[in-house]
């Protein structure tokens, strides 16, 4: 069963890095906002602390994205919360 949830992207950031705060996952990437970058920068990070492939649903090209995965939200945030 896919989840969905909201995060927030920070493009060039000075690392990559992803931080949930007061419950809202906030995504720092180095990556300029241009031609997809950040957003490929995010999806990539995002796979690599779950081990789950994520994809963007809504808000490609604004700050405030909706993604989807295949696992339930809380192991998501887990994975995040532990790789963090």
């Amino acid at each position: 069963m896919e989840k969905c949830l909201k995060i927030k992207v920070i493009p060039k950031a000075s690392r990559n890095r992803v931080l949930i705060k007061d419950g809202r996952i906030i995504v720092y990437v180095t990556a300029p906002p241009e031609k997809g970058k950040a957003n490929r920068e995010v999806l990539k990070l995002l796979k690599r602390l779950t081990g789950v492939g994520v994809e963007i649903v809504s808000g490609e090209k604004a700050r405030e994205k909706i993604i989807r995965f295949p696992i339930k939200k809380d192991e998501f945030i887990r994975r995040i919360e532990g790789n963090g």
